[in-house]
């Protein structure tokens, strides 16, 4: 046993442990990230309204650097500010923001820099930089859903919110239903109605898009608790399509009890699942004008399932509109809002100060953006599973690779491990 980094032995081959191996990172896909910033200039746009009035002799890190760092970050899993202290030393962190990592305390002043002005010019540019992506479009859908981020401190408008029992901040979100793009995210204080400065917002988004495109097709796609008199003025005032949820009340149940009961009578006389679609014209007492509004009874085995959706799309009929249109938003807004809130951690939003959680959602959401850019490329490849990943199995499978880096006078090596499974992949797409 004189040799003590021995650990133990297997027959007759002893085990043994040392740290003598190369500057090794498990990060190795941060030059794709780079090269993918570089191709288009996301993170540089944004950096552009980034309010800056430190003194510039002594400026260590610009905006675009510290949103960089941040953004990097979360990408490949990193998701508390705290994380930096245990990449000071990563090689390949230096050499993709050249130089030295921001320490915890910078990017903390970063996030908390911002006011009230600045992030409603960061959104603005947001909803700019989403209708300069829509040459050749003659159709947008717009999915809106709002989620909810529990808190845990005592963080600025931090609220309780009855409906979902606990204290926490609203996040909104409006995304493209065919690309997945974040059209806008949105931080709401945590007693807010799903429906709370929804319309006025959607307003300013018809603005942007039309004043550019006149004549692109809009249909937005919500769910129940966004159905609202203000919506269906706005709706009409500006000729959209829409097709949106709406709750039960005792005038709907009125309207579909005969059916309820046929489909009900079907399971329990002859144990037949059934669906029933039918349409009707609706009108709350707070609405301008009556709508027309399509049901769905379903006897599931389990239970009755009514639902009702308020839509003015033209030739379709109940079932076409249900399966065909609105259920689809499952995927393109809800399983999106998975990946940004659960996958690029906008649930941290730990900062005391209401903007600098704000700030931290729009890093979040940046992030996403990446990682859309990054799905688009996969899709060009030959790896038919790799087109199905979400954000975390990129992640995992894509971006963790454990690499080295070797400086010389005039290049730069990034030697990535030989067993890295997904290499002819990551081949094709740095490639492209």
């Amino acid at each position: 046993m004189s040799n003590k980094n021995t650990l133990f032995y297997r027959k007759n081959t002893a085990i043994s442990i040392d740290f003598s191996a190369e500057q090794i990172s498990s990060d190795g896909s941060l030059i794709l990230l780079e090269k993918l910033e570089r191709e288009h200039k996301v993170i540089n746009y944004f950096s552009k309204f980034l309010p800056d009035t430190r003194n510039p002799r002594f400026i260590t890190y610009t905006r675009e650097a510290q949103l960089k760092q941040r953004v990097f970050m979360i990408m490949l899993g990193y998701e508390d500010v705290n994380d930096v202290t245990h990449l000071q030393h990563d090689p390949l962190f230096k050499d993709v923001l050249q130089g030295d990592l921001a320490s915890q305390p910078t990017i903390s002043r970063f996030e908390n820099s911002h006011d009230k002005h600045s992030i409603f010019a960061l959104c603005s540019a947001w909803v700019d930089k989403y209708v300069s992506s829509l040459s050749g479009r003659k159709q947008v859908i717009i999915d809106i859903d709002a989620t909810d981020d529990s808190t845990y401190g005592k963080q600025q408008l931090s609220m309780f919110n009855g409906y979902y029992g606990k204290f926490m901040y609203n996040e909104l979100f409006f995304h493209d239903g065919e690309t997945g793009q974040i059209i806008l995210p949105v931080l709401r204080p945590g007693n807010s109605h799903s429906n709370k400065w929804y319309v006025s917002i959607l307003k300013r988004i018809i603005i942007k898009i039309r004043k550019v495109y006149p004549d692109l097709k809009i249909v937005i796609r919500t769910d129940s608790g966004f159905s609202c008199a203000p919506f269906y003025k706005l709706v009409d005032h500006y000729h959209l399509l829409f097709a949106t949820g709406v709750s039960s009340n005792e005038v709907l149940k009125r309207k579909v009890s005969r059916a309820r009961k046929a489909v009900k009578h079907l399971y329990l006389n002859q144990g037949e699942k059934h669906q029933h679609f039918m349409s009707f014209s609706y009108q709350a007492k707070s609405w301008h004008k009556e709508q027309r509004c399509y049901s769905k009874i379903e006897s599931t085995g389990l239970g009755m399932n009514v639902r009702h959706i308020i839509s003015n799309l033209d030739q379709k009929d109940a079932r076409e509109i249900y399966f065909g249109f609105y259920v689809k938003r499952g995927e393109t807004s809800e399983n999106r809002i998975k990946e940004v809130k659960n996958m690029c951690f906008s649930d941290r939003l730990s900062n005391h100060g209401f903007w600098a959680n704000f700030i931290r959602l729009l890093t979040s959401s940046l992030a996403y953006e990446m990682f859309l850019l990054l799905k688009q490329k996969i899709k060009k490849t030959t790896n038919e599973k790799a087109k199905k990943w979400q954000i975390s199995s990129i992640r995992t499978y894509l971006l963790k690779v454990g690499a080295t880096i070797k400086i010389t006078k005039r290049r730069i090596y990034y030697q990535l491990s030989k067993a890295f499974v997904f290499k002819d992949l990551f081949r094709e797409i740095i490639t492209q």
